[in-house]
């Protein structure tokens, strides 16, 4: 009995944190969205736009409202069962367009062709989306970036989801409170991706390159390849790198250990 009581009790705090990263992944990221196209409408009427141009900027805000709704609905389907329709690809490649549309913030997105990514359990499809959201709302929150790069790369024992942006960049001190050790690491943005990679067997890496604010934002091209360092080579801007690890992806999160799955039974 105390056994059982022990595993209600921690199967209730990880509902909890559940529940909390994916209200503030997902449904934080298209409010985040819908804030930047009502901000267009403000923008557009005290220009003195035509009507034609604040109704445009009122209908993409209401695509917004509409995406924030969908979120919430799908976070009610995904505590009874966690899944992203057509698969990681499809989903991330039709969340990435339609977020560029909402913020203005022009988002490309690039896939390794890999047959694996189609045979990802929901879960896990789920954890990899999340992060993305999450790298994403930040660049259109805090980065000032014109645009970002969104990428999954895979080789034989990882998938990596790499999100870079040509931004102000993130502050070592930003960076740090997201750490696990830190005392700031509270919160669901950074700890709330850190844990997603760790819970299948990843980490979360974060470079960045300071923007000098004495030059005009977006002076340098992209560059061909990263520094040694993993940050952008000659600009600014902010490189997130999420490792997971296909064995805990596909064969589960017990594969990293060895162990048999845990079976659930239920009360009677």
């Amino acid at each position: 009995m105390r056994e059982h009581t022990a595993d209600m009790v921690e199967a209730r705090e990880e509902l909890r944190l559940h529940v909390a990263r994916e209200l503030h992944d997902g449904l934080g990221a298209e409010l985040t969205a819908a804030r930047f196209a009502l901000a267009n409408v403000e923008h557009a009427l005290k220009q003195g736009a035509d009507t034609a141009a604040a109704a445009s900027a009122l209908a993409l805000a209401q695509q917004s409202l509409d995406a924030a709704c969908e979120a919430g609905r799908r976070l009610i389907q995904e505590l009874h069962e966690p899944k992203v329709e057509g698969g990681i690809v499809a989903a991330l490649g039709e969340w990435t367009r339609a977020f560029s549309e909402r913020t203005g913030l022009a988002t490309s997105f690039v896939c390794a062709a890999d047959v694996r990514l189609t045979q990802l359990p929901d879960d896990a499809a789920l954890a990899v989306m999340r992060v993305a959201q999450e790298a994403l709302n930040n660049v259109a929150k805090h980065a000032d970036a014109r645009c970002a790069d969104v990428r999954i790369q895979t080789d034989a024992k990882r998938l990596v989801l790499i999100v870079e942006d040509d931004g102000r960049g993130m502050p070592p001190r930003a960076r740090r409170a997201g750490a696990p050790d830190s005392i700031n690491a509270r919160g669901f943005g950074l700890p709330g991706m850190r844990a997603r990679c760790e819970g299948f067997g990843g980490a979360l890496r974060i470079a960045s390159r300071l923007r000098d604010e004495s030059s005009p934002p977006w002076h340098t091209p992209w560059p061909a390849a990263a520094g040694d360092d993993g940050a952008p080579a000659s600009r600014s801007g902010t490189t997130v790198r999420a490792h997971f690890l296909w064995a805990a992806m596909v064969h589960g999160r017990d594969a990293l250990t060895g162990r048999a799955p845990n079976r659930v039974r239920r009360a009677r």
